[in-house]
């Protein structure tokens, strides 16, 4: 993920992802707006409502009513809701999650298993954890799927990923507009990484993703500092869903506060232009596949938001919330949500989870409770920007691989299960068949968790029976019962 709202902040856990909303960069006097049209009314006229206001606008989603527009001035929100086809306007500056990797020191690198593919193949505990090697035999993707990582940017120039880039399939949505995705877009690592997981290629070195023939898209959905502001998630959607992409992975949470509680206007506003940019998207063919989060939290039972807002330090307010507040994307309907897994088959301690958002579980590692000889620092091996800083990081034929850990790594392993599924059967019912895809896992003793409570400060419970529960979901995704 990494609120990359980054889905994954367990901070000051080590889990892969911390999220804090950032100011919006740009002129001091000049604030971005999402306007929300009503279901059914056409923002054809938007230019006309917006400039009377004293704004401009930045894109106009007409498919989905809604527009993006910025403006310096303080009465643009109340100017543009007396028109009577608007049904909310909210400003966004502020409203982005950061996503902080993970790169604190527990666990050792050590011991190297033999290699069943590329040369660091040996380093993928969680591949052999879900049979991939195995899945490859049978199928390695189709070069007419497209799989896009909606993340901080993508490094196409990595040699494990160069030869699967799709750049006419690529945008850089970071302006809330998309534009061609340039050289060193990825300033944090992040999306880099998660598209390792899903297609590195098996070219003979480094690493070998999931799928490793389908085509790869990067579609940057946050700014330099890796911050996720609505009009980049509402544009990265609309993105894909206009443009021939099958899959897309998403790490990260889409909203200023931890939840999104309908009950407030601005909130609400934001929640339905994401929500309708990822219904339009499921409507195209796209299978969203989106990662729970590293808070450790029952989504399906929230009670206490402590750490929201998280921008600036100290602004934090302890707020009492229900299920009239969610997370997007996980909790959009439709959209397949992942929980991590350690090398011990295990829920990572730091993974969100959730009866009703958890649908499958994946590899995302654990430093802390699952530390194993195949997985000796706990975390997941994947590509890296040669520019971006990591803490653990291996160097193959000139090119750069980091351990990192959190929901952001296991979503990117069921993308890439959902490619393979695509490129054998299609993109129709791909999301049921995922959940059909794994391996049952009961509920463990949860006293292991004991040191790593809600953010409620209550104990972290599961609920369900082998079937289906709510930290694994249906089980831990099996890519080759996937595609046999």
């Amino acid at each position: 993920m990494n609120r990359p709202r980054a889905l994954l902040a367990a901070a000051g856990l080590g889990a892969a992802l911390c999220v804090a909303p950032a100011i919006q960069a740009g002129a001091a006097t000049e604030s971005t707006y999402v306007v929300l049209y009503r279901e059914g009314a056409s923002s054809s006229n938007a230019a006309n409502t917006i400039a009377s206001a004293g704004g401009t606008v930045v894109a106009n989603y007409s498919q989905i009513g809604v527009v993006i527009a910025r403006s310096a001035s303080s009465g643009f929100a109340g100017a543009v809701k007396q028109n009577g086809n608007v049904e909310g306007v909210a400003a966004t500056s502020g409203l982005g999650v950061r996503v902080a990797p993970d790169q604190s020191d527990e666990g050792t690198d050590v011991a190297q298993a033999a290699a069943w593919g590329d040369s660091l193949s040996g380093l993928q505990w969680d591949m052999n954890q879900i049979n991939v090697p195995q899945a490859h035999q049978v199928t390695q993707g189709s070069k007419q799927v497209v799989v896009a990582t909606l993340d901080t940017g993508l490094d196409f120039t990595h040699p494990d990923l160069a030869p699967n880039y799709d750049a006419s399939r690529s945008a850089d949505c970071s302006s809330g507009t998309p534009t061609p995705l340039l050289p060193g877009n990825d300033q944090v690592g992040h999306g880099t990484h998660t598209a390792g997981t899903i297609a590195a290629a098996a070219n003979g070195t480094g690493i070998v993703g999931v799928a490793p023939n389908v085509r790869l898209a990067g579609v940057k959905s946050s700014n330099d500092d890796g911050f996720f502001f609505p009009e980049m998630v509402v544009c990265a959607y609309m993105w894909t869903a206009t443009h021939g992409i099958h899959v897309t992975n998403n790490s990260y949470f889409a909203d200023p506060w931890l939840f999104n509680c309908r009950n407030d206007a601005d909130q609400r506003a934001i929640w339905n232009a994401e929500r309708r940019a990822i219904r339009y998207a499921q409507s195209k063919g796209v299978v969203v596949v989106a990662s729970e989060g590293n808070e450790s939290t029952d989504l399906s039972h929230p009670r206490v938001d402590v750490i929201s807002p998280d921008f600036p330090p100290g602004s934090e307010q302890e707020r009492e919330i229900t299920n009239a507040c969610s997370v997007v994307p996980v909790e959009v309907p439709g959209v397949v949500g992942v929980t991590a897994t350690g090398n011990l088959r295990l829920k990572s301690y730091y993974s969100s989870y959730g009866i009703s958002t958890a649908d499958v579980a994946a590899p995302g590692g654990d430093a802390r409770l699952q530390l194993t000889s195949a997985a000796p620092n706990g975390r997941v091996l994947s590509t890296y920007p040669s520019y971006v800083p990591c803490a653990r990081q291996v160097l193959d034929n000139g090119a750069k691989y980091c351990y990192l850990q959190g929901t952001s790594m296991a979503g990117p392993h069921v993308a890439g299960v959902a490619g393979l599924l695509v490129s054998k059967y299609g993109s129709a019912g791909a999301a049921a068949r995922l959940q059909q895809a794994t391996n049952p896992l009961p509920c463990p003793d949860t006293s292991i968790y004991a040191a790593f409570p809600q953010n409620s400060g209550e104990p972290q419970t599961c609920q369900g029976g082998t079937a289906h529960n709510s930290f694994y979901g249906s089980g831990e995704i099996d890519a080759l019962k996937a595609v046999s």
